[in-house]
């Protein structure tokens, strides 16, 4: 039985780029390319009608702005589960990126990546796998991350952590992958998604990139890699 196909949305102003996205995606077998969209407005219209499993979701569009997009497709809590959000920016150094990955995105591209990295990104989060790009949104993080005057992780969150999740917690916010935690660690790739797991549930966080503002945004992590 052939499992189904990768439903992706593409949102961005451009229609070249749209055009570009979509012949790379739709030319893989597990990847099916099911609407466009030239504005936020529209893609979350599209979005709460074609039930996508991942937004490639362009910051700078006219009216409503991919950021605004992402936060109310992402704060919605009637099921079914809301999509995955991949922020595609010319920046890699963008304030907007880094309030998008505080409003839920699994991460963000680069306008101009190869398409070979376009289309492993479609695929890593939407398993959930590894943050995309982890060693830019480390720095993002440091450049645009603020201490709350009441830090958001508190200490009856972190004591809820078991001793490993505290450690999965800080590497996962050094930007490292599961892999290189694995083997940092010395165990399995299906023991740190477990952790991984435990994690987001026991934080109420929805991926491994507001466990990095998180971590960054508590002070258990600060900027230069010091926990």
């Amino acid at each position: 039985m052939t499992p189904p196909r990768l439903r992706v949305l593409i949102a961005d102003d451009q229609a070249l780029v749209r055009a570009g996205f979509r012949m790379i995606l739709e030319a893989q077998p597990d990847i099916e390319v099911v609407g466009e969209a030239a504005d936020g407005e529209a893609a979350i219209r599209l979005a709460r009608r074609l039930r996508p499993d991942v937004i490639l979701m362009d910051v700078r569009m006219p009216g409503m702005d991919g950021l605004e997009a992402t936060r109310r497709l992402l704060s919605a809590a009637e099921p079914p589960a809301p999509p995955r959000v991949i922020i595609l920016t010319t920046f890699d150094l963008d304030e907007y990126v880094y309030a998008a990955l505080q409003a839920g995105a699994g991460g963000f591209l680069l306008k101009d990546v190869t398409p070979e990295q376009l289309v492993a990104a479609v695929r890593t989060v939407t398993v959930g796998d590894a943050l995309l790009a982890p060693a830019i949104t480390r720095r993002l993080v440091e450049r645009f991350a603020r201490p709350a005057a009441a830090p958001p992780l508190g200490p009856r969150a972190v004591a809820s952590l078991t001793a490993r999740e505290s450690e999965v917690l800080a590497l996962v916010a050094r930007g490292m992958s599961n892999a290189e935690i694995a083997d940092a660690l010395v165990v399995s790739q299906a023991t740190v998604k477990t952790h991984v797991a435990g994690i987001l549930a026991k934080l109420e966080l929805k991926n491994r990139a507001q466990i990095v503002v998180l971590a960054y945004e508590s002070g258990l992590i600060r900027a230069g890699g010091a926990a």
